[in-house]
């Protein structure tokens, strides 16, 4: 099982991880502020459907999808193409991808950007702020109701946004009560890995309108981005669909559907 797996290696760096928490926290408090990877989604979502691209090299279910990608270069394709946030994979064994791929993103553009990984322990939440991320996913699968809280007020704590990323109706529920203001529904099965094109839409009456709803993966092309948008949501984070497309800008743009 995919998500089992790739947390449960996680969990096993993390608990090898001997650094002072208390120092990189402080180290993180004093950083300057963050890009706004909310406020940007709540402002460009009142025009159209706003588009998170992701930078991803390959995926377990995949495989290599853009073998020789420039992080830098690709993102800003995505923001000439009109993407209002950059998602990051930095998980290295699964999805190829490192600390230095969110940072050459990030500083190639303006857009606020996820750090896009299996967030674990503290040391993973501090470590997206200090690796200049602007928001943290956590995923509700993945985390007790205990480490999903604690994760998501030392993210605040430190200077972050939080995306929690739910599956179900269960999930939406815990998520929205460690007073979670973006919440990501998932398509895709992380035990299976296969993708239910109608889950988003089906979830979507369940996350209240104050809060940035944000659909995931399973995004092909403007019908799919169009459906979205009339079931409510702000947002979708887009990654296979884009990063393999010739012309990445041209994909971008089609899925920002009014």
């Amino acid at each position: 099982m995919y998500l089992d797996k790739i947390v449960q290696i996680h969990r096993e760096v993390a608990a090898r991880d001997q650094r002072n928490l208390d120092d990189l926290v402080a180290q993180a408090r004093v950083l300057s502020s963050t890009r706004g990877f909310g406020d940007q989604l709540v402002q460009g979502s009142r025009e159209n459907l706003c588009v998170i691209a992701e930078i991803k090299r390959k995926s377990p279910s995949k495989g290599v999808l853009h073998p020789n990608l420039d992080a830098a270069h690709i993102a800003s394709l995505y923001e000439q193409g009109g993407a209002s946030c950059l998602s990051v994979l930095t998980d290295e064994y699964f999805f190829g991808g490192s600390v230095e791929d969110l940072q050459f993103a990030r500083a190639s553009t303006s857009l606020p950007v996820i750090r896009k990984d299996f967030t674990v322990s503290e040391f993973d939440v501090v470590d997206a702020r200090l690796m200049g991320a602007d928001c943290v996913l956590l995923i509700a699968a993945a985390l007790t109701d205990d480490e999903l809280s604690r994760f998501h007020d030392l993210a605040i704590h430190v200077g972050l946004e939080v995306l929690v990323e739910t599956h179900d109706d269960r999930e939406i529920e815990r998520a929205l009560n460690v007073g979670a203001t973006i919440v990501g529904v998932n398509q895709r099965d992380l035990i299976t890995f296969e993708v239910d094109h109608a889950r988003a839409e089906r979830m979507a009456p369940l996350i209240p309108p104050t809060v940035v709803r944000v659909a995931e993966s399973g995004v092909r092309n403007a019908d799919d981005a169009r459906r979205l948008r009339d079931a409510g949501y702000d947002a979708v984070l887009v990654g296979e669909s884009i990063v393999t497309s010739s012309d990445p800008v041209a994909a971008v743009r089609d899925l920002k559907v009014t």
